[in-house]
């Protein structure tokens, strides 16, 4: 009986003692400010299937199969900016984290307007950045990118948006011409990508390999939504004037069926600058039939017509006159300001996803889609008349103080009075050139017409996901995009005329060959007419290793490009197969490996290091030198090369979180095709068949290729965050960092004025000079006060540096130096030379940002007032710009540097003044 007792009391202790040494993490979570407990807040150990929700006190608990040493608790809601805390995990112990904080994320509804509604679209692509791609990222680096940097056109690394991935439930929607995202095609839909998953440079995507820039993929499956409803009106002055937006999502419904809908509009008469008209309206739909436990049907349509006014560069001498919101592209007609170039695009965009969950690690999506409409850009075609535009040249006082017998300073006067009173198209003239000419039988002398492409694709993908166990997760995905693009002018409007010729009235070139002389009217097609075909295959695979110290990856991909041309007019300057019919195939293979590591030293510390090599198939836009006109393909054409680098150390503490980023870019064999007209081209043959080698002096509209071009991108970011009291957040942002020319490339023009296809092959000396592209040094400080009663303040202080203006190719040329006898010219200094080639840097600018709201929680509804206020002193700055063409040799150069004012000075952009965007919402 002794001997059982002791046994039994040895037993006992043992499980009591064993209970006590039990492994459990627990804690509680509460409310940033007020610290209030929140329930049905996710909280997970990173890397694992751990998870919990906390209860209606806030509190949770872990103690069961929990992993051992540092360790991640991740805890987030939706509506809440998501957080991360280090943890170490040791075996019998308990982990007790008690209130822990969430504040509420107001930040997408402040910032929204710089991102789908601003310049990210712009056609020339000579602006666009990325702040798109990183509005889900609460990286405060990527974040300062995207909502303080933008409007300076910063560009993250010194890298087009072609470098990153956008996808729409797992369908890329980079476009195949430029590679680019279309934003407007779900521009306004702010309510339904709110669900937005990122990565940021070379890190790894469950949905692609990706470009160098990163991934980001938004969900739009209707049962990801939360249930409920939001209306929206918001006012600005920047881009339009006007929006509203009203959107509702069902939740779960009974059958398994959930939708969520929204539309909405924006609007108005003209944005920051003048006759920027903004015309868009937005709709969107989500139906989702979960079949079974297994599988899921998901239908996505979104519709976003809209139309906007474009504005121009200028140069200094037309700011000067004017100010930094003048638009030449304007002139009243009938008491109202009409635009001659608008942007309107209409591209649906359909998909249907399948969604099977083949275990309970293992997933396979499959997606369907289909896009189509148009693109289309209007401008003033002025084959029989003056050139329209209020800021020609020959218009200004520096055309008049330029005269070869002295200046004329009569004229100037008269001309700067004329603009500064003036200077808008002048609309009434041209109907009434038009009405002339259709009185005596002739044809138009102007003409209103578009740039149209109209494209049909479609892409299917299917993308795999498992995990093998908890240490190693398995990617892959197969891809088919099928493009045909409709390329052609349009005629929208005679302007009182009653025809107008499809004849190139300057170079006097057929654009039908096989419909000579041809009269046409509005809705024909005019100028030219092309289709451009293009195959894309590609697939992808990853590894993800994760464990307690190293976590670690390797991808790989693979993908086939065709493009063909296929001319549907014969153009009479290329005939029979160089401009009709089908020209030849080209094939591009691309491959690409990447692999990084994250070394955990300990929970707070880390080493993160990523490497990439990649080869792309050039863009279409960068593949044919003059599609419009005919079927010749870039010389040397072959695949871009880029090979990248970066490393980070990262600190995060519940207090600190910051990031310090070196990174290297190498692009190699990339091509670049600008159009414009230049003056003084010289030693190049485009004499006629029978004196072949004849130099000429002589201007034309050119096509320039630069082919081989090399590019280098080192530089350093920065980004430091710190919750110094419950109440008031700081933040530090640097970006520095140095993008050039590498090489040499190899040079040469096109243009149906020359007689043979094309100029000799030469270089451009570009090695060193620095790439355009927005502020190459960056720097922000901040603050964020929020208060206990849910109002909140915040202002930025930015400043931003080394900026450069794009440099003209050919001037850098053997043309800048060379006599028409191919002999150097006589006069030419190398130092003034060197001068007058040196890249001009913009000046350097601060601004100041103010954002600040408040939310009111009425029952179940809340009701938010949020407002923001860029460059609130208003500074004013360039954001860019680029050299002219126009004087394309050093006699040319010299003569209207010395003038008084430059007629073919550098055009740049401006920023805008002091801004203001408002947005009251309220939530049901």
């Amino acid at each position: 009986m002794k001997k059982s007792l002791i046994v039994f009391l040895f037993g006992f202790f043992a499980t009591i003692t064993a209970f006590a040494q039990q492994t459990v993490v627990k804690g509680s979570v509460t409310e940033a400010i007020s610290f209030d407990p929140i329930r049905n807040v996710t909280v997970t150990i990173e890397g694992t299937d751990i998870t919990t929700t906390t209860d209606e006190n806030g509190m949770f608990e872990f103690s069961s199969n929990l992993p051992l040493g540092d360790q991640i608790l991740r805890i987030s809601k939706d509506e809440y900016v998501f957080k991360r805390y280090p943890i170490v995990i040791n075996e019998g112990q308990t982990v007790n984290i008690t209130d822990m904080t969430l504040e509420r994320d107001t930040s997408a509804d402040l910032f929204t307007i710089n991102l789908t509604d601003d310049e990210l679209d712009d056609e020339s692509g000579g602006l666009d950045n990325i702040s798109g791609l990183l509005q889900s990222s609460q990286d405060v680096f990527q974040r300062t990118a995207a909502f303080e940097w933008s409007s300076s056109f910063y560009r993250v690394r010194g890298l087009d948006s072609e470098n990153g991935s956008v996808l729409i439930n797992g369908i890329e929607m980079n476009k195949i011409y430029d590679g680019r995202p279309q934003w407007s095609d779900w521009g306004g839909l702010n309510d339904m990508l709110r669900n937005q998953e990122l990565t940021t440079g070379l890190a790894p995507s469950a949905y692609n390999f990706g470009g160098i820039l990163g991934t980001t993929n938004m969900n739009v499956r209707a049962s990801q939504y939360r249930e409920g409803g939001r209306v929206t009106y918001s006012s600005s002055n920047r881009s339009y004037t006007n929006r509203v937006m009203a959107s509702y999502a069902s939740g779960l419904l009974e059958g398994g069926w959930s939708y969520a809908a929204m539309g909405g509009r924006r609007w108005g008469n003209e944005g920051y600058q003048d006759a920027t008209l903004y015309d868009a309206n937005s709709f969107f739909i989500a139906i989702e039939k979960q079949i079974n436990d297994k599988h899921s049907l998901n239908f996505t349509s979104m519709y976003t017509p809209n139309r906007r006014g474009k504005s121009s560069p200028n140069t200094q001498e037309v700011y000067d006159l004017k100010d930094i919101k003048y638009n030449e592209y304007w002139g009243w007609l009938d008491g109202e300001k009409k635009n001659s170039r608008i942007k309107e695009i209409e591209e649906p965009i359909l998909m249907l996803n399948h969604y099977w969950d083949i275990g309970s690690k293992t997933t396979l999506n499959t997606n369907v889609g289909y896009q189509f409409g148009k693109i289309g850009n209007s401008r003033l075609d002025y084959g029989g008349g003056a050139n329209p535009s209020p800021a020609y040249y020959q218009d200004l006082p520096s055309y008049f103080l330029a005269d070869n017998d002295g200046p004329d300073y009569a004229g100037a006067y008269i001309a700067e009075q004329n603009f500064m009173n003036g200077g808008q198209i002048d609309w009434e003239r041209i109907l009434d050139a038009n009405i002339t000419n259709a009185s005596v039988g002739d044809t138009n002398a102007y003409v209103l017409y578009e740039d149209r492409q109209d494209d049909k694709q479609i892409t299917v993908n299917s993308i795999f996901n498992t995990e093998i166990n908890d240490n190693i997760i398995l990617n892959a995905a197969v891809n088919y995009k099928n493009l045909k693009s409709e390329n052609f002018g349009e005629i929208i409007d005679l302007l009182g005329g009653n025809g107008v010729l499809n004849v190139d009235s300057f170079d006097n070139y057929q654009y039908d060959n096989q419909n000579p002389n041809r009269v046409i009217g509005e809705g024909d097609k005019f100028r030219y007419n092309y289709n451009i075909f293009a195959e894309v295959i590609s697939g992808y695979a990853q590894a993800q290793f994760k464990y307690s110290k190293v976590d670690f990856y390797l991808s790989g991909s693979v993908t086939s490009t065709l493009y063909q041309r296929e001319g549907l007019w014969e153009n009479s300057a290329f005939l029979g197969n160089l401009s009709l019919g089908k020209g030849e195939k080209l094939n591009f293979t691309g491959v690409g490996a990447k692999a990084g590591l994250t070394y955990k030293i300990t929970g707070k510390h880390l080493i993160d290091v990523n490497g990439g090599y990649l080869t792309k198939a050039p863009t279409i836009r960068n593949t044919y030198s003059n599609s419009r006109d005919n079927n010749s393909v870039v010389d040397n054409i072959t695949e871009e090369k880029i090979t990248s680098f970066d490393a980070s150390y990262i600190f995060r503490s519940p207090i600190v979180k910051a990031k310090l980023t070196g990174y290297y870019t190498k692009i190699e064999d990339a091509n670049e095709i600008g159009f414009y007209y230049a003056d003084g081209i010289t030693n190049v043959e485009i004499g006629t068949d029978e004196n072949p080698d004849t130099f000429n002096d002589t201007s034309a509209f050119v096509q320039e290729v630069l082919q081989g071009v090399d590019k280098k991108h080192i530089g350093a970011e920065l980004g430091i965050e710190a919750q110094v009291t419950p109440t008031i957040k700081l933040k530090g942002v640097a970006a520095i960092g140095q993008y050039t020319y590498d090489n040499n490339p190899n040079f040469y023009l096109t243009s149906t004025s020359f007689a043979f296809d094309k100029t000799p092959t030469t270089t451009s000396n570009l090695k060193d000079y620095k790439i355009a592209g927005g502020p190459q040094q960056a720097y922000s400080l901040g603050f964020e006060y929020r208060d206990p009663d849910y109002w909140f303040f915040g202002a930025t202080v930015n400043y931003l540096a080394n900026a450069y203006i794009d440099v003209s190719p050919l001037l850098r040329t053997q043309n800048f130096y060379l006599a028409n006898d191919g002999l150097p010219i006589n006069n030419y200094d190398e130092d003034v030379a060197t001068e007058l080639l040196k890249q001009e840097e913009i000046d350097a600018y601060f601004t100041v940002n103010l954002t600040g709201g408040k939310s009111w929680k009425i029952g179940d509804y809340y009701i938010g007032v949020f407002a923001s206020v860029n460059n609130l002193l208003d500074e004013i700055y360039k954001t860019g710009g680029f050299e002219q063409g126009r004087n394309a040799n050093y006699n040319e150069l010299l003569a209207d540097n010395q003038t008084p004012k430059r007629q073919f000075g550098p055009k740049y952009w401006y920023g805008r003044g002091a801004t203001y965007f408002v947005n009251v919402n309220f939530r049901f």
